[in-house]
């Protein structure tokens, strides 16, 4: 190895000691060969600039394979500037590239702007300058230098215009794209197969499917790439009749649709949510021989929800087509077993992965709440945290968020999700539209309003504000913690509201018994062309049988059906059930329940039930009881309100005969709960359960408010005056 160094030291400058690492040498005897017989050989300028071009050539072939070899690019690039061969604008374009690769665009932009003017009408500098613009997906600064080549009257070649053409589509600026259409048309390049394609491709991007076919129809030549553009851009745009329909034409013209162009159509009936023709095409394709490709299975097998079967033939066909080294498949399959309940083969796959992506983490996450399973959500998430497979997986927002949602949903651990949104902000991760909603849901259900005026600020503060989500869950907690002038306010302020804000409206003034208010709000929404939906009418049914309002709350029953075409569903019935139940109509209750086109379940005869406990009624209770029972739906508050109704009447052993029966079966019941919040961190407590704070303070308290409330019934009663 004494060769390469003595070589050096006697036809270099020193800048050019340390070239290429010896590693290199060592491992390729041919390069070293190269090396020494091209560094002897020197003699011309056009030599040396060959020279220099095959070694930086050497160097990003070093780059595809994980080598770091900034240090020699940049000493190659002293070397040129030494012996001035920067003069060349292929040498100056293969330096680009090279510093594009290294993602070193400001070096490479200096070369760009060092060149002599002579080399500025090189087509061939200006384009590795485009290419690398557009490798690190800055549009913006390829557009910018596109308008620089018009200043200096330089013209784009057709290796330059498909570039030009990409950069301005991702910009999505219709003027530009007319702008630079036009331009290819004047330069005669039109008729370039590349541009043609791109030109197609870019009309699709910005949604005009109309002018790219126009602009596939005149084009002169076509090759497969046009036709599989075409089909992209439909499935791009939700149009899969006319990604079909490409693919039909294209067989008619004697075009062999390829794995590119079965995938597009694949594509785009998924994307318009049409599963059975997503899957149909699947299958077509594969009888046709087509060998599917990782994209077209990880888009098959992202449909598969509620399918278990076809889950498992997508497995197979995984397995057999070897598409189990693709992360993105392994991890579309841990989804899709997460979302049919089968945890288990989910735990198993990911346990079986190689190389575990940030993305893995976070399916693995989301299949533990998606499925109640918080424990095991939050356990996956702090091996996540203290993970040091790699110091680039490490929890991001959708890690957070995942396991916030698990807890939100869970019927009996909402605090530990205003626990995780604390220590999401201590480790400085930046909330999104999604996670701050299911914070604002938990604090809705815990009523934790003081916490949920913080999280209103952080939302201010970080402009997320005037997002729709955001806005329908800070209206949603502030009507359900009692606070309806906030909730009011908001509701006014919103640039523009979806069905979801109407539905907030309305269910927060029913649940505080406001139920003409509800239906103010209910004709507002019509009146603003906003189509009702089934939880529009729930919510505003619901409204009036909290409200008494008989009469209106039938006349909107008949509404839903007539006006708008909503066929009601169980849910409907169960509040017309409540509605008259509560107005002591027990008969015109029975008879909806009767009329109803399904089989009533447990929360309609409970409806009927509890209506017949509040008005002492033992006609129908004893039947709607029975059916409660019979079917075992686990809860006990249908044997307590029984019990209870026989304790009223006096038939003492009937009760006690109900409660033996919910004993003997199992059923407990479940004791009330209250939240309080105390230094921002809610707790729960229960009758005859433990309670963390201090108790004596609490019983002082707890006098205090005694006192006043015993004070202020002698007032009332008028004692006081007395006295």
């Amino acid at each position: 190895m004494i060769l390469p160094r003595l070589l050096q030291k006697r036809f270099f400058p020193s800048p050019f000691k340390f070239l290429i690492p010896h590693s290199y040498f060592r491992a390729n005897y041919k390069f070293l060969k190269f090396y020494c017989v091209e560094a002897i050989q020197i003699q011309s300028d056009n030599a040396r600039n060959d020279f220099f071009d095959r070694l930086l050539q050497r160097c990003i072939s070093k780059i595809d394979e994980r080598f770091n070899v900034e240090r020699p690019v940049k000493q190659i690039h002293a070397q040129i500037v030494l012996t001035s061969s920067l003069f060349s604008s292929f040498l100056s374009a293969r330096l680009v590239s090279a510093y594009a690769k290294l993602s070193l665009l400001n070096d490479a932009r200096k070369v760009f702007d060092t060149c002599p003017k002579d080399c500025f009408f090189s087509s061939l500098l200006w384009n590795s300058m485009l290419r690398a613009y557009l490798s690190e997906f800055r549009h913006g600064a390829a557009v910018e230098l596109y308008f620089r080549m018009r200043e200096l009257n330089v013209q784009p070649d057709g290796f330059g215009f498909p570039l030009i053409i990409r950069a301005c589509a991702m910009r999505g600026d219709l003027r530009l794209c007319g702008f630079v259409h036009c331009h290819a048309i004047q330069v005669g390049l039109s008729g370039n197969l590349h541009v043609g394609n791109e030109l197609v491709g870019m009309y699709g991007e910005i949604g005009l499917m109309e002018v790219a076919l126009k602009v596939f129809d005149r084009m002169l030549m076509r090759s497969r790439v046009s036709w599989n553009v075409m089909v992209s851009g439909f499935a791009k745009n939700f149009n899969c009749d006319g990604a079909f329909g490409m693919l039909c034409r294209m067989e008619n013209e004697s075009w062999e649709p390829n794995s590119v162009t079965w995938t597009s159509v694949i594509s785009s009936f998924a994307r318009c949510g049409l599963v059975d023709e997503t899957w149909k095409f699947y299958v077509l394709m594969r009888g046709k021989g087509v060998d599917a490709t990782a994209e077209s299975i990880a888009v098959v097998i992202s449909l598969c929800d509620g399918m278990p079967v076809k889950g498992e033939i997508v497995h197979g066909h995984v397995i057999r087509g070897g598409f189990e080294k693709y992360i993105f498949v392994s991890n579309a399959l841990i989804s899709m077993y997460g979302r049919n309940g089968a945890v288990e083969k989910a735990e198993y796959l990911f346990s079986g992965l190689e190389s575990k992506s940030l993305v893995s983490w976070n399916a693995l996450i989301s299949v533990y709440a998606q499925s109640g399973l918080c424990d095991e959500a939050l356990s996956a998430f702090l091996r996540l945290e203290s993970s040091n497979e790699n110091s680039r997986v490490r929890p991001n927002v959708v890690s957070w968020t995942a396991v916030i949602n698990g807890f939100a949903a869970s019927e009996h651990h909402k605090d530990r999700t205003l626990e995780l949104f604390r220590r999401m902000q201590f480790a400085r991760v930046l909330a999104n539209a999604v996670t701050v909603a299911s914070v604002l849901s938990a604090c809705a259900e815990l009523s934790a309003l003081p916490l949920g005026r913080e999280i209103h600020s952080h939302t201010i503060r970080v402009f997320m504000d005037s997002n729709m989500l955001v806005t329908n869950g800070l209206m949603n907690m502030y009507m359900k913690c009692g606070n309806l002038r906030e909730g009011q306010t908001l509701f006014k302020e919103m640039v523009s509201r979806d069905a979801v804000s109407w539905n907030i409206m309305i269910t927060g003034y029913g649940m505080h018994g406001l139920g003409y208010e509800a239906l103010k709000i209910f004709d507002q929404m019509v009146t603003a062309g906003v189509k009702p939906d089934g939880v529009t009418f729930v919510a505003a049914l619901s409204a009036c049988s909290h409200s008494g309002l008989v009469t209106e709350g039938r006349e909107l029953f008949n509404r839903m059906t007539r006006e708008f075409q909503i066929k009601p569903q169980v849910e409907h019935y169960s509040c017309m059930v409540d509605l008259f139940g509560r107005a002591g109509l027990l008969e015109e209750a029975r008879r909806v329940l009767k009329s109803m086109p399904m089989e009533p379940n447990a929360p309609v005869w409970g409806a009927l039930l509890s209506s017949c406990e509040m008005h002492k009624s033992m006609d129908g209770a004893e039947e709607s009881a029975a059916r409660v029972f019979d079917l075992n739906t686990g809860a006990t508050g249908s044997y307590m309100m029984l019990s209870k109704l026989y304790a009223a009447n006096g038939r003492w052993d009937e009760a006690a005969e109900v409660r033996l029966l919910a004993r003997s079966k199992g059923l407990r019941k479940i004791p009330g709960q209250s939240w309080i919040e105390v230094k921002k961190k809610v707790h729960s407590f229960s009758a005859g359960g433990d309670f963390s704070l201090n108790m004596e303070e609490l019983h002082l308290v707890l006098e205090d408010l005694k006192m006043q409330m015993v004070m202020e019934s002698f007032v009332h009663k008028g004692l006081f005056e007395e006295r």
